[in-house]
């Protein structure tokens, strides 16, 4: 099964308010990177690596910053252990430049990566000769990882939107001494009643029903919380199924894939953090809520929703 690699200039805004799980960047099994900095110098690194890129191309493009504030939580842990490790995340559109010359901006952006020895994170030939190439690279040793994507706007004239992203790894702000121990004043049970909690409860329930596999016993940092970061106040619901075969798992993933694109949800598979077995990072369209879903090291399928408490009214469950 195969990663989809295109998107409408539509889905790409809608990727930009997405908060991509930590779990996704981590070995399996081990516990979480113990990586401290501040949120500038994840946001100055990842602005380095985005210039890397674009101060090299040719025609040179206009950087477009799109999406929220750049700081996140990270969420969907693979040890379930309660976690307050923050996340950056930039995405830029190319703009200024003819729409013919996506697909070129994009190569370009892996070729520049490449030269200052960045690695694959995913390499697929096909793609990257196609008129919408798209590419996954990390940085070693401080694990950033980016993305260069071509967003279709004309597949005809083979017209398309570049679009550079870079996420940090998971890191603990400084004074913060472990990412198993949670502040208490970052993390709280959200009210039953909260328009927001019922979004992410009324989310997870139909996630549930479209995965069509038994839960897992609530694990040590699993369930609702509501977390605060400078770009505000988000409610998480995190929980896991029960150990899957491989193949049941790929199958399950299907059906919530299924699931995500049928209810209009924008849909990134991402790559596989289990043999065979991608990950999945679906945003809808109008409520600004992320549902994640990927396979842990125990065959779990674990399953993180999160949506801005200020959500939209009509978006209550």
């Amino acid at each position: 099964m195969k990663p989809r690699k295109t998107f409408s200039a539509a889905a790409l805004l809608v990727l930009t308010v997405m908060v991509t799980a930590c779990g996704a960047q981590e070995n399996h099994g081990e516990t979480a990177k113990q990586v401290t900095m501040n949120e500038q110098q994840a946001i100055d690194r990842a602005e380095e690596i985005i210039h890397q890129a674009v101060d090299v191309m040719s025609p040179k493009p206009a950087l477009e910053r799109t999406g929220p504030e750049a700081i996140g939580p990270c969420i969907a842990r693979d040890d379930h252990g309660p976690d307050d490790r923050l996340q950056v995340t930039l995405f830029y559109k190319l703009t200024g430049v003819p729409p013919s010359e996506a697909k070129n901006l994009v190569l370009q952006a892996r070729d520049a990566w490449l030269k200052q020895g960045h690695k694959y994170n995913s390499s697929d030939e096909k793609d990257m000769s196609g008129p919408f190439p798209w590419v996954s690279m990390r940085t070693e040793p401080d694990d950033f990882w980016m993305e260069g994507i071509t967003g279709v706007l004309d597949r005809a004239k083979g017209e398309g939107l570049a679009t550079l992203k870079v996420r940090s790894p998971c890191f603990l702000p400084p004074g913060k001494a472990s990412a198993a121990s949670a502040d208490p004043a970052a993390l709280r049970t959200p009210q039953a009643d909260d328009s927001a909690t019922r979004r992410v409860l009324g989310h997870s329930s139909r996630i549930y029903d479209a995965l069509s596999v038994g839960s897992a016993p609530t694990q040590a940092g699993e369930g609702l919380s509501t977390v605060r970061t400078e770009a505000g106040a988000s409610v998480h619901h995190t929980w896991s199924t029960e150990p899957l075969p491989q193949g049941e798992a790929v199958r399950a993933m299907a059906r919530a894939q299924a699931h995500f694109q049928s209810a209009g949800w924008s849909v990134r598979r991402m790559p596989a953090t289990q043999e065979s077995v991608p990950a999945l990072v679906a945003g809808h369209p109008e409520e600004r809520t992320v549902a994640q879903i990927a396979a842990g090291a125990t065959g779990a399928v674990r399953v993180a929703v999160t949506t801005p408490v200020e959500g939209p009214p009509s978006a209550d469950v």
